[in-house]
């Protein structure tokens, strides 16, 4: 599987925008994801272009919640793009434009080995996809706890990576058993994960591609 990180606090490139929000393409299972939105729809589509990512292409959008960092670029998406499906938290309404809209309250198979985790604590869902390497987890910005969001999909099996803001997380030994951690966005304590695991820690910013 292929990971983009198409919008982050920091880019990797001088035409990228860096700016405070988070977006990333999921390209597996023969679908193109987008993970959340960002902030600003005029960001999105520039690093999507400067990407090479054509929006048209986009099968699903899956938002982790409503803050408008993370959906700041839905409308302009959803004007480009007709036929996407919209995946979203239970409580999160009001979305008209899509195609076609979803809405979770716990954890559902949304394609073979594609999963979200519903809507949990503060309104937010995550994505979790199930490799030959164990679970890529992907998150907005873990305000309901990492703990909390890993037990929600802890029948799938362990956690390969963690991708995506972190919020205030400092439970630092919870990532123990994990592989390869990429901290984005909000995360405030990005350094410190950094010293306590150097060998699974992965750079974020807008451009980034992982392929995990």
């Amino acid at each position: 599987m292929k990971i983009t990180i198409v919008y982050d606090n920091t880019a990797l490139s001088s035409n990228l925008i860096e700016d405070w929000g988070f977006s990333c393409l999921v390209e597996c299972e023969n679908r193109k994801i987008l993970f959340d939105t960002g902030g600003k729809g005029g960001v999105l589509l520039n690093n999507l272009s400067a990407l090479q990512i054509d929006p048209e292409t986009i099968d699903d959008v899956v938002i982790s919640h409503p803050d408008f960092d993370h959906i700041g670029g839905l409308a302009h998406m959803l004007e480009i793009n007709e036929t996407a499906a919209v995946h979203l938290p239970v409580s999160f309404r009001g979305v008209k434009s899509a195609n076609r809209v979803i809405h979770y309250d716990r954890s559902t198979e949304i394609y073979t080995n594609i999963y979200c985790t519903g809507e949990l604590g503060e309104r937010e869902q995550s994505l979790a996809i199930k490799t030959d390497k164990g679970i890529v987890l992907i998150i907005g910005c873990c305000h309901p706890g990492l703990d909390t969001i890993i037990n929600s999909i802890d029948n799938l099996g362990n956690i390969y990576a963690v991708i995506g803001g972190l919020h205030g997380f400092a439970d630092f030994p919870l990532l123990e058993k994990t592989e390869k951690v990429c901290p984005t966005h909000c995360t405030q304590h990005a350094d410190e994960i950094k010293k306590f695991y150097p060998e699974k820690f992965l750079e974020g910013g807008a451009g980034r591609i992982l392929e995990l």
